[in-house]
C-alpha cells in the first residue's frame, strides 16, 4: 500500500497524502496521476483506477489544499477562506462516484477523477459545515500533521492513529523513562 488511511474519513485522509505539512520540505505522496489513482482504489473509493492525468492531479492537489485551509480555520476558530471555499463548492456541485449493486450482491464503484474529487468535496462540506466540525482534532505527535474527527468517548484521542503516532509517542516516553531510571 502506497498511502495511510488513519481517520476513518477519506476527505481528511486526502489532506494527509502531504505529510509534514509545517516542514521545511513536505512530503507530497501524490506525486504522480499513477499515485492519484492508487490512492481512490486503495481508499475503496473506487474499484478501478480512474486514469488520472497531469491536470486532474493538479485539481486533486488544489482541492486538498482547499480542504486543509477549510479544516485549519475551523481548527483555529477563523473565517473560513472564500477562495478555499469557492474551490469546496464547485468540486461538491459536481457529479459523484456511482454506486451500484452488482453480480453476486456486490457493490461496485466507479467513476472518474472529477467524480472521485466531488465526493472527496462532499465529504468536506458536511465535515467543515456540519456538527462534526467541533470534533476536528490535530495529531499530538510532533511533526505529524494529520487532522482526524475525534469521536472517541470522552473526546481525549490525542493521535491520528494508535498504530502509528500513538505507538510511536508512547515507545518515546517508554525509553525515556528507562533512560531516566537507569542514570
Amino acid at each position: 500500500m502506497d498511502h495511510a488511511f488513519p481517520c476513518g474519513t477519506l476527505a481528511l485522509d486526502f489532506v494527509g497524502t502531504l505529510h509534514g505539512r509545517r516542514d521545511a520540505a513536505p512530503e507530497e505522496t501524490l506525486t504522480s496521476p499513477g499515485f492519484l489513482d492508487s490512492w481512490f482504489v486503495e481508499s475503496r473509493m473506487l474499484d478501478r483506477a480512474p486514469g488520472a492525468g497531469a491536470s486532474d492531479l493538479t485539481a486533486a492537489r488544489e482541492l486538498r489544499e482547499a480542504i486543509h485551509a477549510l479544516v485549519q480555520a475551523r481548527l483555529d476558530g477563523a473565517p473560513l477562506p472564500a477562495d478555499a471555499v469557492a474551490r469546496l463548492n464547485g468540486h461538491a456541485a459536481q457529479a459523484t462516484v456511482v454506486t451500484q449493486l452488482a453480480e453476486g450482491g456486490r457493490s461496485s464503484r466507479s467513476g472518474s477523477v472529477a467524480q472521485g474529487l466531488a465526493a472527496l468535496a462532499r465529504e468536506a462540506v458536511e465535515i467543515v459545515g456540519g456538527d462534526e466540525a467541533v470534533l476536528l482534532r490535530e495529531c499530538a505527535r510532533p511533526g505529524c500533521t494529520q487532522v482526524y474527527l475525534d469521536r472517541s468517548r470522552g473526546r481525549r484521542r490525542e493521535w491520528c492513529a494508535m498504530r502509528t503516532c500513538g505507538n510511536r509517542v508512547k515507545a518515546a516516553a517508554f525509553r525515556a523513562r528507562r533512560r531516566t531510571a537507569g542514570a
